[in-house]
């Protein structure tokens, strides 16, 4: 069910902060006795990085605790944050693994800071990131503003960032997997066509396409879209007109009209975007 925060992320905090207990009490839990949150946005753990991580905590232990909130018999722990640090330690052969425990918290309290412990965190790929942000806003009513303001981004790139869950899940499962950088994924959002959108992102895996390859490849696209026909009352253009419209395409990848006004020396130039990212890409060529 759907619950509001009121104040947004702070609220949440300030309740899970005003419990009666120890936030900082380090306790030494069985390894065996915890298992993995259910509403971890992470998805995938690189084996190198966590092979690394096993191999320095048998050398010098955990460096930095895990955090837990237990089960109502207090027999078992669900974990809050620290799944990688959880899994090393198993494979180190730890049987016990240094934690904190949180106490009396309700079941929104749990998932929304257990969202926000996770998304803080460095190594969430560009999807995980957006579905704990989708998390954050369908359960609690988060606001993006919010989320940024809390995480010290700008709106637009949480934003941006929630726009990715609009690609194919193939395009979403390239993203995880690290088969195409984030930057790849923004290029792709600006192309409208889907099959285009797959048409590129096959040519990022055969080909290796750079990002800038591929923002190439989305302006080329736009300049290639057909030109809808002027209304019936507009203006008739000229060539000069008409060729001004067509280097302005091509050089900002866009549908670009220009409307003659009611006299010689005015008029209009409407530049078209086809989302977030496009307009964004035609603001920069528009600033150099």
């Amino acid at each position: 069910m759907r619950q509001a925060l009121g104040k947004g992320i702070d609220a949440l905090i300030s309740k899970v902060q005003n419990n009666n207990i120890s936030q900082e009490a380090v306790h030494k839990i069985p390894v065996d006795s915890i298992r993995p949150n259910r509403r971890q946005p992470r998805r995938d753990f690189d084996e190198t990085s966590l092979a690394e991580l096993v191999q320095s905590i048998k050398e010098h232990g955990l460096l930095q605790p895990i955090t837990v909130w237990p089960d109502d018999d207090g027999s078992s722990f669900e974990l809050i944050a620290g799944e990688r640090r959880w899994r090393a330690c198993k494979a180190a052969g730890l049987k016990e693994v240094d934690s904190i425990v949180k106490k009396g918290l309700s079941e929104q309290q749990k998932f929304g800071l257990s969202l926000i412990e996770n998304i803080q965190r460095k190594d969430l790929n560009a999807i995980e990131a957006a579905l704990a942000y989708r998390h954050l806003m369908d359960e609690f009513s988060v606001s993006q503003t919010d989320i940024a303001r809390k995480l010290g981004k700008s709106k637009s790139a949480v934003s941006n960032t929630l726009r990715l869950l609009e690609l194919d899940d193939e395009i979403q499962k390239g993203i995880q997997g690290g088969a195409i950088h984030e930057g790849h994924a923004r290029a792709l959002l600006s192309i409208p066509d889907r099959d285009k959108r797959k048409e590129a992102y096959e040519k990022i895996l055969t080909e290796k396409s750079s990002v800038r390859e591929i923002e190439d490849y989305a302006r080329g696209f736009h300049a290639r879209r057909p030109r809808a026909k002027p209304a019936g009352d507009r203006r008739h253009k000229s060539p000069e007109v008409l060729d001004i419209e067509a280097r302005l395409e091509k050089h900002l990848g866009a549908k670009v009209e220009i409307t003659p006004g009611a006299a010689p020396e005015n008029g209009k130039i409407t530049i078209h975007y086809y989302s977030l990212d496009d307009f964004d890409r035609i603001t920069r060529i528009l600033k150099k």
